[in-house]
């Protein structure tokens, strides 16, 4: 049995012993109980200057190699989202061909035809994130004219989404958050945009804990009250809405939110510390799933949604709450930088060359922090070749002076 040594909290060193290697099925036919996409994270090349504020440059093959993998086990992936470093590290023009690669990427999946994504589209397969982040806030006029770049900035994006074929996600909007003086600043340019678009989209709500810039978003700080504003929103533009992905990391909201919905309205939670019972839902609803944890625990979270598919829902509870300890983990505070935890799981298991992130991210979590994601990845079965995982981290432990 493969075993290293590990940093304990009060500054010395334990040994641990990893268990041998979980196999998780990929499904042999397409996933239909629930609706899941993984947000995806990208990989940017090795030698780049991943440093705070430079350009991303991602090693594509690695990136889309990555969403090649999610789509083996029937996920549908959620890209250039807050997941792919969106707002931290991934400017627009990188985003731009994030989105256009993984488009033309989902195309070719489509055509293939391959067991799990059989008889799915790319808008199936693929949603993307459509946002403001090209504008520069430091420099948004105030009032109508502030109102009106944020609409252009919307509408520049979801053409580019909307061109390469996936779902378009209409994310939340720090420029709006600043400009907005109301809920009806919001109510505007969301239905504003939604009379244009000519397919269904997902809004997407993203907590302060995620991104602290969206404080009062929709117009209060009071989530009751802006929950309202979202709501009629909703019912006015129905057909217009696929879903809405929510992460505010309160079940007891989401619950209430997704009974409220229209009928024909999915709510993809995006709760990733409460994900297993929001899932499995209780006796007249379910959520549906737009999570970065899925992008850790992909292997474990199809095999779970194959068990709902079997009318095994026991089963796929089982496995989803298997995984929460390590989501908590990697979601605690400061809940923004989960991506480090992902990249670094990602690297743990050979998806990329090397533990790096776009804009210095890596430096995002402690070798504390890093370990624990480590043993808990392993104790939930997702580490797939655990000789090379602990290789690995005894190397990174050993270039941070653990031992030493």
């Amino acid at each position: 049995m493969t075993s290293l040594i590990l940093p304990t909290n009060d500054g010395g060193t334990r040994e641990y012993r990893l268990q041998a290697a979980t196999s998780w099925a990929k499904p042999t036919a397409p996933l239909t109980a629930r609706r899941a996409y993984a947000a995806a994270h990208v990989i940017p090349e090795v030698a780049a200057d991943n440093t705070p504020g430079a350009p991303a440059q991602l090693d594509w093959d690695a990136t889309l190699a990555y969403r090649h993998e999610l789509w083996s086990y029937g996920l549908g992936v959620a890209d250039a989202m807050d997941t792919a470093q969106r707002g931290m590290g991934l400017d627009w023009a990188a985003t731009q061909q994030l989105i256009k690669r993984t488009g033309a990427e989902a195309a070719s999946v489509v055509a293939a035809g391959d067991a799990a994504t059989s008889g799915k589209s790319v808008r199936d397969l693929v949603s993307c994130g459509a946002g403001t982040d090209q504008l520069d806030i430091a420099t948004l006029p105030e009032g109508a004219a502030g109102i009106q770049a944020v609409i252009d900035a919307y509408r520049e994006q979801i053409a580019v989404v909307s061109e390469a074929g996936p779902k378009v996600i209409l994310m939340a909007s720090r420029a709006l958050a600043k400009v907005a003086s109301s809920a009806d600043d919001y109510l505007h340019v969301y239905s504003t945009l939604l009379q244009e678009v000519d397919q269904p989209v997902i809004l997407h709500w993203l907590g302060t804990m995620f991104d602290p810039a969206l404080a009062g978003y929709w117009g209060s700080d009071d989530v009751s009250v802006a929950t309202e504003t979202f709501l009629s929103l909703i019912r006015e533009h129905a057909d217009k809405v696929d879903g809405v992905k929510v992460s505010l990391l309160d079940a007891s909201h989401e619950v209430a939110l997704r009974a409220a919905l229209p009928e024909e309205v999915r709510l993809y939670t995006g709760d990733d510390f409460n994900y297993p019972e929001l899932i499995d839902g209780d006796e007249t609803h379910h959520s549906d799933a737009l999570l970065g944890i899925f992008a850790a625990i992909y292997p474990a979270a199809s095999v779970a949604l194959q068990k709902y598919d079997a009318g095994q829902g026991s089963e796929g509870r089982a496995i989803l709450d298997s995984t929460r300890e390590l989501g908590k983990h990697i979601f605690s505070a400061p809940t923004f930088y989960y991506k480090t935890g992902i990249a670094f799981m990602s690297w743990l298991n050979g998806k990329q060359p090397g533990f790096q992130m776009v804009g210095g991210l890596h430096s995002g979590r402690s070798v504390l922090h890093l370990a624990k994601t480590f043993e808990l990845a392993d104790q939930a079965g997702l580490l797939k070749d655990p000789s090379l995982a602990a290789f690995r981290m005894s190397d990174f432990l050993r270039i941070n002076g653990v031992g030493a």
